[in-house]
């Protein structure tokens, strides 16, 4: 049930939805016709809210203020529905996460065909680093959709990302095709979720031409579009091209495009993986720092970005300003107020300490850099992100530990990757280095 009796403000509303579940680049377009066809309902203000949210940019945080105080004016004849999702991104606004999946997860126990639910949801598990509700989640509402529901393949997709993540790859690829199979709809998040499978298991000629097929569905006007590069990148980083990886950092990870928070992120990832590898790639990483806002008031939101930033501030040469966002990142988890934030404890406990062991491996204090990693890498789920997005940790301390001429935790983490993984040019690389023979 919709609070609005205007079917055109519905049916905005409803193409706006279908746009966010395929990760479009612009739903807020629909949002906006809809609240001029009825400004009396709130969730078109909740969901522009929602959406800005989601892309993790604190240059919207105004603006996200206002629509909620909007859409509570109007939360007195609003339907039980849409003031959940009121409460629900109105937590998410307040740093507190996790309430808010769990009014998510109440919502739909009653209303498991709750689209706007089951996508919010999803992206928080990721950002909060739930494993084991990218699973559940869609798993436990599937079952309830009607597959001829033109949202099906979406939710398709992020069960099938879901179960990815908790290394159930080959049902994850068969999930991710069967989304994808539907000529002229493209599902991205599907697509990457297959990408993620391939990622893991080491097929990197597989995932490249994975994303070759399927780059006209994600290449433009997706948001995704960013982050499938970066995939793309991981790929040839694997395969161990350099000269494609650079090319690609050139036409997708430079200035120009470096206009968001996750496009800086994924930036900032991958130019470091590529800096561990030897490449010379400071001039991009000044470029990155040129581009992105690390003032005060950035500091300390979410330790997945503050680490990022770190990153980026070591690749761009600048030790003593990355010293200076640490100390930021620090006063903010150590403030009062932030105890009742999701990341208070991520923070504390696995974003500080992952700093200083990146900076520890910047000054070249190997052992230090190791011993601080190694230790809070079981824990590094904590910070949110992917699998795939905190190897960036395991490919550290492979660097740490070839920059000593081998070491037991070299030795150990690669070997954990000969199991898991096909044996790569990139696992190559690192068995030379810390002198292990294949």
């Amino acid at each position: 049930m919709l609070g609005t009796a205007d079917p055109q403000a519905a049916q905005h509303v409803e193409e706006a939805l279908r746009r966010m579940m395929a990760f479009d680049a612009d739903p807020l377009t629909e949002l906006g016709s809809a609240q001029l066809a009825d400004t009396q309902w709130l969730l078109p203000l909740v969901m522009r809210a929602g959406h800005l949210l989601s892309l993790r940019d604190r240059g919207h945080e105004h603006e996200i203020a206002v629509l909620l105080e909007q859409a509570q004016a109007l939360s007195h004849d609003a339907v039980d529905r849409e003031r959940i999702h009121l409460a629900a991104v109105s937590a998410l606004a307040e740093g507190r996460w996790h309430h808010a999946c769990r009014l998510w997860d109440e919502l739909l126990l009653d209303q498991p065909r709750d689209a706007l639910a089951l996508l919010w949801a999803h992206e928080w598990d990721l950002v909060r680093g739930d494993t084991v509700q990218l699973r559940q989640r869609p798993a436990q509402a599937l079952p309830e959709w009607d597959e001829a529901d033109p949202l099906y393949p979406y939710a398709l997709g992020l069960y099938a990302f879901g179960l990815q993540e908790n290394n159930l790859f080959p049902l994850a690829e068969d999930m991710g095709h069967r989304a994808t199979t539907e000529p002229g709809r493209p599902v991205p998040w599907a697509v990457h979720a297959v990408a993620h499978v391939m990622e893991m298991q080491g097929r990197c000629e597989d995932g490249a031409a994975w994303l070759r097929h399927h780059q006209p569905g994600w290449a433009e006007g997706s948001l995704l579009a960013g982050h499938l590069w970066w995939h793309m990148g991981l790929f040839r980083l694997e395969a161990m091209d350099m000269p494609g990886t650079q090319r690609l950092i050139d036409a997708h990870f430079s200035r120009p495009v470096l206009t968001s928070a996750l496009r800086r992120m994924d930036a900032a990832s991958l130019l470091w993986r590529m800096h561990l590898l030897g490449m010379d790639v400071q001039a991009c990483f000044v470029q990155l720092v040129e581009a992105w806002p690390l003032g005060k008031e950035d500091a300390g939101w979410h330790a997945y970005h503050d680490v990022h930033g770190v990153l980026a501030l070591l690749g761009a040469g600048e030790p003593g300003r990355a010293e200076q966002w640490l100390g930021r990142c620090a006063a903010r988890a150590f403030e009062p107020e932030d105890v009742r934030r999701s990341n208070h404890l991520p923070a504390r406990e696995v974003g500080l300490p992952l700093m200083r062991g990146l900076l520890a491996f910047a000054r070249g204090e190997y052992p230090q850099a190791l011993a601080a990693l190694h230790a809070l890498r079981p824990q590094a789920w904590r910070l949110g992100g992917s699998q795939a997005q905190r190897d960036l940790i395991d490919q550290t301390l492979l660097a740490a530990a070839a920059h000593l001429g081998g070491h037991p935790i070299g030795r150990a983490l690669l070997n954990e990757r000969r199991l898991a993984r096909a044996l790569t040019p990139l696992t190559r690389h690192w068995a030379q280095h810390l002198h292990i023979e294949l």
